[in-house]
């Protein structure tokens, strides 16, 4: 399977739509997702906002658990890519990411405007 490099500059807003959740490999088993190391497999559902209203929804998987992700709040995603993949008569494209944290908000005391 290919991976493509996703420019996350040009994707706009990100937020966390869904809070991170371990990826379930075997849903008969509840068996959760590892990679080859024996870490953990999380996913994060990621709103992106472009130009105007258009909103979509992508689903990265990210391995060990995104700290500080909360729903709603804007992350940020490093090393993101995509990869099509097919099986049978369905088809589609996942992403995964080297890691997607929180965008800290401007430090200091705020003053309004």
């Amino acid at each position: 399977m290919q991976s493509i490099p996703v420019d996350t500059s040009r994707l706009g807003v990100l937020r966390c739509a869904v809070a991170p959740e371990p990826k379930i490999a075997d849903f008969e088993k509840q068996e959760v997702k590892k990679d080859r190391e024996g870490n953990t497999i999380y996913t994060v559902g990621v709103m992106v906002r472009q130009e105007g209203r258009r909103v979509s929804v992508i689903e990265v998987a990210v391995t060990g658990e995104p700290r500080g992700v909360t729903e709603g709040a804007e992350v940020r995603i490093t090393g993101l890519e995509a990869f099509a993949w097919s099986m049978g008569d369905r088809h589609g494209i996942s992403f995964r990411a080297a890691a997607v944290t929180p965008v800290t908000p401007p430090s200091g005391k705020g003053g309004g405007v």
